[in-house]
């Protein structure tokens, strides 16, 4: 049976980019908002919390590992989810293997299908 094929070291940083993205709390949270539709900087400044330049630099981290995107309109600049179909799947993945550990954890219910929650119809 061949070895299965190793990840070159680009490869190998990417991944662990988008996870290092996903293991911070705070990144999380920004997620869950940005699950929820389109905010500025200071939206979630005002939801969350904390000060503008920690926001910033988790967006910042978050738009460079292409989970997050944004959109100058005016002055303002407006942040999203940057592939909300693949996004869902990931979480949806990961909250699998949370479940088979026997973890039931939730993300992002504004990712959830309408389908895969019921109290959502």
């Amino acid at each position: 049976m061949d070895d299965p094929p190793t990840l070159d070291e680009t490869a190998t940083a990417a991944y662990a980019h988008l996870f290092q993205a996903l293991a911070d709390p705070t990144r999380l949270s920004i997620v869950q908002h940005l699950a929820a539709g389109e905010h500025r900087v200071r939206d979630l400044v005002e939801h969350m919390g904390l000060a503008q330049s920690t926001v910033s630099k988790h967006l910042g981290f978050l738009l460079e590992c292409g989970l997050a995107a944004m959109r100058p309109e005016g002055r303002a600049t407006w942040y999203s989810l940057s592939d909300v179909p693949r996004l869902r799947a990931l979480i949806a993945a990961a909250e699998e293997v949370l479940g088979g550990t026997g973890t039931d954890a939730v993300l992002c219910t504004h990712l959830r299908l309408p389908h895969d929650h019921p109290r959502h119809p």
